[in-house]
């Protein structure tokens, strides 16, 4: 609670009267006044005055209002740094990132991820930073930056006070400007931080720039070569380039060093300022052995480099011009040589001009046909690939084929600010097609040895159901490593995004949730015996129930989906995929599985549900899961105390009381206890008076690891209760 202590000081304290935080301002016992203005700001002042003692501006945490000056310390390990991340979207205590301004000769601030830089905005030139291209009036309106020598003050106004705008630097690592015209009930983003990858700091090492539009996206400067090639060659480039011709500066005897001009480049960390006009900012580094680079702006002035080119960026648009100091035989002058080369080409030019206006027509003439069969010849490649892989044709013949490139267009060359999320063999991605239509883009990893076998797996399977509790598979793409996926989109994200997040729990009423459950129940229903396959899904959770506007659940990611014969009810595996805390005792234990083992993944997301809490949201030092924790309160006849007090004044206590009853019927121990599907559904429906008793469910304590698995720790997605798994076992 926030209340006054006896002298006057504004605390928040809990039930054992331990004080969390307080203001450290104290009056006389009843003479202070706390008030919370339209602006934002929560003031302090004694009873009768005007005169503020204390306010909450003057200590922002993680957003910045307008009217609120953060004071940034150029001291990196100061210890009372003003502006941090949350932990988490429900966890408020400092994270892993803040903002910082370190000692350097220009005013810019950095993102920092723990001591080292995530991000960084570029010089300020009074109006706009140098690495934020593109949105100079989102970026430049309302910010202002006096430069100290220990701090740097930021400051936010706006011009209309109607508008309601904050910088919120998000748990994630991402600064997004955020406006909202319903009194904050929504806020929506109108500018971030990052956009593509490359706007993250040093993605490509020294040297080196980094181009969004480009595949690879990172290259090394002219006259440099990648240090470390092999690195180079997997994806790797924080290595960064090397120089391939030494400097020779004032050598004797040596060439003159040249320049290179780079244009619409987000320029280099570490330029040092030098007062001097645009003609002689070449000649001050000229002049200096030691100078890399130099760049001249508007608001800024002259800035020189002398120490690695690192953080470069390519826009293609604004930015500023960067010069390049080179060896003079990196960049060749008017030579006589040069001047022969150039004859020569002249020559060749005229004689290849004559050639190709033969031939022009005929290019002409085939160019649509030519690339008509390319699309063909692409197109039927990528279905012999599906086809080859799987063994069968008849399925796939109508399943509609993307191009990669057409991908890369819909999600900004897989940005991160586009990422979704991840799982256990490949990355989703938000995308938006030529068409305008929001998708989904699962984007199998390179890196993952298994991840083909689900890819494969998920498109026979899906592209084989229709159901309105399945997500739709829209189409996929394969070429050469390539292998992606595409859904339709789901603007309310996973389960789990909304029901384990006090900030969003609000959306998910107990009529929601329960007729969530309906839907999850009847997706279970069409793949276990009304479509044409019967197919066990083997890894349902949260995270794998997709909500889309109206939040219909939608189960997805059936990569580890097994299809089952006519007259098959189970099998046996030695390869147990799935996630720890969701998977039944006999499939975890002896690799064997049916529909009873999904009937125990829907138990423990029905008690989720209910409870508000993830199965592995227990402390380490508590022995019991949320199964034992649910069969415990139940014999206690303390259901209230396992309902989430978000939904217990909802009144369908009824409604929550069955549901927990048939959770623990579907957690039993042995598969022949549990209902099957169309029992469930039926039990969800029934009176409570006329279900079974459970008896004590399996998988009760904290500990639920397969007792064969002798290699758990090697496994790096051997997690428990969200990450999806896969390993084989011996038997």
């Amino acid at each position: 609670m926030l209340k006054f202590s006896d002298d006057g000081e504004l605390q928040v304290i809990d039930e054992q009267k331990r004080i969390y935080w307080s203001s450290n301002v104290s009056l006389k016992a009843n003479s202070s006044v706390a008030q919370l203005l339209n602006t934002g700001n929560l003031i302090l002042l004694p009873k009768g005055s005007d005169s503020i003692i204390w306010q909450s501006f003057d200590y922002p945490i993680d957003t910045l209002l307008p009217g609120v000056k953060l004071s940034i310390n150029k001291n990196l390990y100061d210890t009372k740094i003003k502006f941090q991340s949350w932990k988490s979207t429900t966890d408020p205590s400092s994270g892993r990132f803040r903002i910082v301004s370190p000692s350097r000769d220009l005013p810019e601030f950095f993102i920092f991820e723990g001591n080292k830089p995530y991000w960084r905005s570029g010089p300020w030139n009074g109006y706009l930073f140098l690495g934020v291209p593109y949105v100079h009036s989102e970026v430049s309106y309302g910010l202002n930056i006096d430069d100290h020598n220990e701090t740097m003050d930021l400051s936010y106004e706006v011009a209309d006070q109607s508008l309601m705008e904050r910088y919120v630097l998000r748990y994630d690592g991402l600064l997004v400007l955020e406006s909202s015209n319903d009194r904050g009930s929504n806020w929506e983003i109108i500018w971030q931080s990052l956009n593509s990858v490359c706007d993250v700091y040093g993605k490509c090492g020294k040297f080196a720039v980094c181009n969004p539009m480009k595949e690879p996206i990172c290259e090394c400067l002219k006259g440099f070569n990648p240090e470390n090639i092999d690195d180079w060659l997997k994806g790797n480039w924080t290595s960064g380039c090397v120089r391939r011709t030494e400097l020779q500066c004032r050598s004797p005897g040596s060439k003159e060093d040249k320049f290179l001009q780079m244009k619409q480049i987000k320029v280099p960390d570490y330029a040092h300022w030098v007062q001097a006009e645009q003609d002689n900012c070449q000649r001050n580094c000229r002049g200096n052995c030691s100078c890399l680079a130099y760049s001249y702006y508007s608001g800024i002035g002259c800035m020189l480099w002398t120490t690695d080119l690192i953080d470069l960026h390519q826009f293609s648009a604004d930015g500023a011009n960067l010069f390049i100091r080179l060896a003079h035989s990196e960049l060749p002058g008017e030579s006589g040589r040069l001047k022969i080369i150039i004859a020569v080409t002249v020559i060749l030019s005229t004689f290849v001009s004559i050639i190709s206006v033969f031939y022009l027509w005929k290019w002409i003439a085939h160019r649509n046909c030519k690339g008509k069969r390319a699309m063909k010849t692409l197109k039927e490649t990528q279905r012999q690939n599906i086809i080859g892989a799987v063994g069968c044709s008849n399925d796939f013949q109508d399943l509609p084929l993307f191009e990669f490139t057409k991908l890369v267009d819909a999600t900004n060359n897989f940005s991160a600010i586009n990422k979704l999320g991840r799982g256990g063999f490949g990355t989703v991605y938000k995308g938006k097609l030529e068409d305008g239509e929001e998708v989904a883009v699962k984007r199998l990893s390179k890196l993952s040895g298994q991840g083909l076998t689900e890819f494969m797996t998920e498109v026979l399977v899906i592209s084989r159901l229709q159901h309105r509790n399945l997500v739709r598979l829209l189409g996929c793409c394969v070429e050469g490593e390539e292998k992606l996926l595409v859904y339709e989109y789901m603007p309310n994200k996973s389960l789990d995004a909304l029901l384990f997040d006090r900030l969003h729990q609000e959306l998910l009423g107990w009529k929601t949730r329960f007729s969530i459950i309906h839907g999850i129940s009847r997706g279970l229903l069409y793949l276990h015996r009304d479509s044409r396959l019967k197919i066990i899904h083997r890894d349902l959770k949260a995270s794998n129930i997709l909500l889309d506007a109206q939040l219909t659940p939608k189960i997805s990611d059936f990569g580890m989906a097994k299809i089952f014969g006519g007259n098959e009810d189970h099998a046996d595996t030695n390869r147990v995929v799935g996630t720890y805390g969701y998977m039944s005792p006999e499939y975890a234990m002896e690799g064997r599985f049916s529909e009873k083992s999904d009937v125990f993944s829907f138990g423990v997301l029905l008690l989720e549900i209910v409870s508000g809490r993830r199965n592995s949201s227990f402390k380490e030092e508590e022995s019991l899961n949320l199964i034992g924790h649910t069969w415990k309160l139940w014999n206690e006849g303390d259901i209230q105390s396992l309902t989430d007090p978000a939904v217990l004044e909802s009144g369908f206590p009824d409604e929550i009381l069955r549901c927990i009853q048939v959770a623990l019927l579907c957690v039993q121990e042995l598969p022949e206890d549990r209902p099957n599907i169309s029992m469930v559904i039926s039990m969800i429906d029934s009176d409570v008076s006329n279900l079974p008793r459970p008896k004590q469910p399996g998988f009760t304590q904290r500990s639920y690891a397969p007792q064969k698995q002798a290699l758990q720790d090697e496994y790096e997605s051997a997690s428990v209760n969200r990450i999806s798994l896969s390993y084989i076992i011996a038997r």
